[in-house]
């Protein structure tokens, strides 16, 4: 993460602050941190719109979620052998 940085204190429990130290790597504890907290942020918002098209459409079926899963990992098995068009 680039850009303007603050210095914030915050409490975790110390099994979770010691295998986070240990995930982190070169990139230091901080973005390590960062990058979860963001990660986050993209679930809670998605979570938002999720909420707000139930609503107005009604609930996601298993189905439905299967049948997106099946196309996204039918597009992955393209893309893994070179594309659709075979190009």
């Amino acid at each position: 993460m680039s850009g303007p940085t603050g210095k914030y204190s915050i409490t975790m429990p110390p099994g979770i602050a010691e295998a986070a130290k240990a995930c982190s790597g070169r990139s230091g504890l901080s973005a390590y941190v960062a990058a979860a907290v963001a990660r986050q942020i993209e679930r809670d918002n998605l979570n938002e719109l999720i909420q707000v098209g139930e609503a107005e459409h009604g609930p996601i079926t298993d189905e439905e979620v299967q049948a997106l899963r099946d196309q996204l990992q039918q597009a992955r098995h393209q893309q893994a052998q070179g594309g659709a068009s075979g190009a």
